[in-house]
């Protein structure tokens, strides 16, 4: 089975060609400049030369606060461009996992949201990334699946858990978000949800691919200090209001994980015992 992964440069594909590349399975990772999503004719240029049979969309316009601006281009990557690779896995006859986001929700329950529960996202962001998520799963109801994340952090590439850890080295205290409360998500874990997906022969709908558990930003800011041998007082906490911004922030977005037991795929694990262990890696 070939894999082809679109947006390969990014944090979570270059995970998971890492990943797949590990395990020997043939695969072609595409970064943005070799692939332009938004593209239909370089997108079905790329299914003639490679003939995929399964394809993990990791490309994605992730500048929240900017796409309540630049709105347009958001959604012609968000949107188009999942829609112009679900029609052409849909007449090549492969399957497609599209990344998605943890924003398509309002953030308005303290309860994990199921995986079927009705999105209304609150910012451009989001509902750009709806709009993707409807495509694939209208084209594709048998062979599509929509895996939605939050929070990533990585060997690779800017994270927040990566800017902490650099913080942490100085003496300076850190102000930090305590009033959005999320699930950080190491980005290996999610590499290996999706290739267990992939491996999944029938799997399709929507998945959530979050570490379990909650988190406030400054609660994972602690967190981070205290693995990386820094005073977790340093940090402190104040409201999402202290940082400004244009584009509204759902205030709670955690997410459940039930889909993965009905598959036969283990849920995903804590996020503290996954940043410990991504800590241990990143440099």
């Amino acid at each position: 089975m070939t894999w082809l992964v679109t947006g390969a440069g990014g944090l979570l594909g270059r995970e998971l060609t890492a990943a797949l590349a590990a395990e020997g399975a043939d695969a072609v990772g595409l970064e943005r400049r070799a692939l332009d999503v938004t593209d239909p004719d370089a997108l079905a240029a790329a299914f003639a030369a490679h003939r995929p049979r399964l394809v993990v969309n990791c490309a994605a316009y992730t500048a929240v606060e900017a796409a309540e601006t630049d709105g347009e281009r958001a959604f012609r990557v968000n949107g188009d461009g999942p829609r112009h690779l679900a029609r052409l896995c849909a007449r090549h006859g492969a399957r497609l996992l599209h990344l998605s986001t943890d924003y398509v929700f309002p953030g308005d329950v303290a309860d994990p949201y199921p995986e079927d529960h009705p999105t209304a996202p609150l910012n451009v962001y989001g509902r750009s990334k709806r709009a993707g998520e409807r495509a694939v799963l209208a084209l594709l109801p048998d062979h599509g699946a929509v895996v939605r994340t939050a929070w990533l952090h990585g060997a690779h590439g800017p994270s927040f858990v990566r800017t902490m850890t650099e913080r942490a080295r100085g003496r300076e205290p850190v102000d930090v978000v305590a009033d959005l409360v999320g699930q950080p998500t190491w980005a290996a874990d999610v590499a290996r949800s999706l290739i267990a997906l992939g491996g999944t022969p029938g799997a399709r709908g929507v998945f959530h691919a979050t570490n379990a558990g909650r988190a406030s930003w400054y609660e994972l800011a602690r967190e981070v200090f205290r693995l990386v041998g820094a005073d977790p007082g340093r940090v402190r906490p104040v409201p999402a209001e202290a940082f400004g911004g244009r584009a509204p922030r759902p205030r709670c977005t955690v997410l459940g994980h039930d889909r993965w037991r009905e598959v036969g795929i283990p849920a995903p694990r804590p996020w503290r015992e996954a940043l410990a262990e991504a800590l241990g890696g990143l440099s």
